[in-house]
This record gives C-alpha cells, structure tokens and sequence, in this order.
C-alpha cells in the first residue's frame, strides 16, 4: 500500500512509520517536524518519503495515488491543548476534518483519523464507543468534532475509520516523558521517587505504542464493509488501571524499587474503557504491559539510548518554540509559525 502520514515524526508517527515500512508499505510522512526529523531521515529507507507541511494549507493534490491516509498531525495531549485553544481547535478539529475532505477528494479509499480516549472525561462504569462522551478539555473536544465530522463522510469508495487511543506509553524514536508511565519510570531510575498526581483512586486505560502500531496495520487491512464509519477503542481490558496500583506496579518493576512521590492537584479525568469491539472486529489485542515497559525505559536510559531533555515534555518544548517565535528567532521553527 501507499500510505500517507500525517504528524509521522511523533512519538506515535515514530514507531508506526518504521512499522509500516517493516510491513512492506510505501509511507510519505507530512509533519512540521517540531520535535525533528533525524530519526526518519536516518531510516534510509527509499519507500519513504518526508514532506514538511501543514494539514490547514497543503495541496490537497499531494494525496492522489495513495490507499490511505493516517492522520495524526495534532497538538498533543491535554495540557499542551489549553495553550493556545483557538490553535488547538483549528488544527486538532479543523485541519483533520480538512485532511478527510482532501483524501475523499483526490479518491484515497481509505481514511483513519487517529483519536484520543480522553474524548470520555469523567464516568463511572466501563465506557464502550457507544457510551456518552464528555470532553474536558480543548485537546478531548477538538478530537470528537473531527471524529463527528469525518466519520459522516463514509460512502461507497470512501471508508473513513477513527481510533480512540488509550493513554500511550513505552520507548519510541521521539521520546516523551510527560506520559504516565514514561515519567513514572524516568523519575524511579533517575530520582529514586515515582511522581503521581493526587489522588492516585483516577482511573485510566493505557497501551504500548508498538501496539496502537498494530492496531493501525489491522484497520488498514480489515475490510471496508466492517469498519467504514466505525469508532474503535484501542487498548486492553486488563489495562485499566487506577493510578496509584500502576504506579506501585512500575515501582515492582525496576531494579532499585524506588518511592512514590505525589505532586499536583487531583486529576478531573477518570474513565475506564472496553476494547472488546477492536478484538471482535480487527483481532486486535494487546501485547505489551506497563511493567515491559517500565524494564525497556530502565534499560534505554542505562545505555545511554534515550535520555531526558525539554524535547520529552511536550508542553515546555512548544513554550520554548513560542518563546522563541516570539523573540523573533526562527530556528527552532525552522522558519514556520505554530
């Protein structure tokens, strides 16, 4: 297949895009590449080809001759979101649902908007892609009006297809630490105190990154007929987890079994989430655990293979690119404006 990337060079984009090329596809990566492009560009991989753009304004042209976009391309996560909100919605909504019309437009066949469990907020019970939604925040809304806008474009030749993802974790290529059990597993081998955000009783789901890469494979190959239009929860039942059990789990998990240490104040978000539907219908099931990659961090940061830097957070690194904007420089932005 060829398959159009949009945000490839993310943490997420930077384990799929090796993944699918692994696979046998040809990938085109769309990015405007804030976090960097030297990994992508040492794959060397003649499949695979970088495109430095934006999904508001590239030609939609661009897409013709593809069998599928996956669109990534977001300011990620929930903090980052509430910097600039009208940014947020104008990028995250505005530009995915604008990604979608394009691909239609130019006959890609198959469309995968790349969304956020965080979409359910604060619920009881176990939430299935059926339940009410109940965004919190700019980042959580923003992606349900782009789910809400795309998915409405499924016709005959057209299969569009949104995952809601679990919170991600594990080693990539772009590494972040301000996921949960990444920073969990930074601050027990680095500080020897596990940081978790009051009260620790929030519930949360959780998946490997090297699994929500799966997932993306396995929708890209189901059938049209069984997923066009759909919404797929993308984890594991049996990680749900409350935060302060995970923690004590990633604590079990290293070497030198470090302390918790809470800071914050209690988190609004608690949910937690069936993925019996992506099993049923892709096959898909988890195969790593937060404990795996509690061990992998341990080893990377040993080795010297990842190590902490303002790059892994990404709130402080989009201040620091808006500092730098706004003092006129343009080499962070490498010439582009958020």
């Amino acid at each position: 297949m060829r398959i159009f990337v949009t945000g490839g060079a993310g943490y997420i984009g930077s384990t799929l895009v090796p993944h699918l090329l692994q696979e046998g596809h040809e990938v085109t990566v769309l990015d405007r590449f804030f976090f960097g492009m030297e990994y992508l560009e040492s794959l060397g991989d003649g499949r695979l080809s970088l495109l430095r753009d934006d999904v508001r304004w590239f030609d939609g042209r661009a897409l013709k001759g593809f069998d599928a976009v996956v669109d990534m391309a977001a300011l990620s996560n929930d903090p980052a979101g509430e910097l600039d909100r009208w940014k947020t919605m104008d990028i995250n909504h505005l530009g995915r649902s604008r990604v979608a019309r394009v691909a239609k437009d130019a006959g890609v066949p198959r469309y995968l908007l790349v969304s956020s469990c965080s979409i359910y907020g604060f619920q009881e019970g176990v939430l299935t892609e059926e339940s009410p939604t109940n965004p919190l925040t700019t980042y959580a809304s923003a992606n349900l009006l782009a789910e809400q806008d795309n998915l409405r474009l499924a016709s005959k030749g057209f299969v569009p297809v949104a995952v809601r993802l679990a919170t991600a974790y594990g080693l990539s290529h772009r590494m972040r630490f301000d996921l949960a059990v990444n920073g969990m597993a930074l601050g027990g081998v680095v500080n020897k105190k596990i940081p978790v955000m009051k009260d620790g009783t929030q519930w949360r789901p959780f998946v490997h990154v090297k699994d929500i890469a799966r997932a993306v494979s396995l929708v890209l190959a189901a059938d049209g007929g069984r997923v066009s239009g759909e919404l797929f929860n993308i984890g594991s039942d049996s990680q749900n987890y409350q935060i302060r059990p995970l923690a004590e789990l990633v604590a079990d998990s290293l070497k030198d079994r470090p302390q918790i240490e809470w800071y914050g104040a209690p988190d609004t978000r608690s949910y937690r989430v069936s993925f019996r539907k992506a099993k049923e219908v892709l096959g898909f099931e988890a195969r790593s655990t937060p404990a795996d990659a509690a061990r992998e961090i341990e080893r990377a940061l040993a080795a010297g293979e990842v190590t902490d830097s303002i790059q892994t957070k990404t709130v402080e690194w989009y201040k620091h690119l808006l500092a730098d904007q706004a003092a006129g420089a343009k080499v962070s932005l490498r010439g582009v404006v958020l």
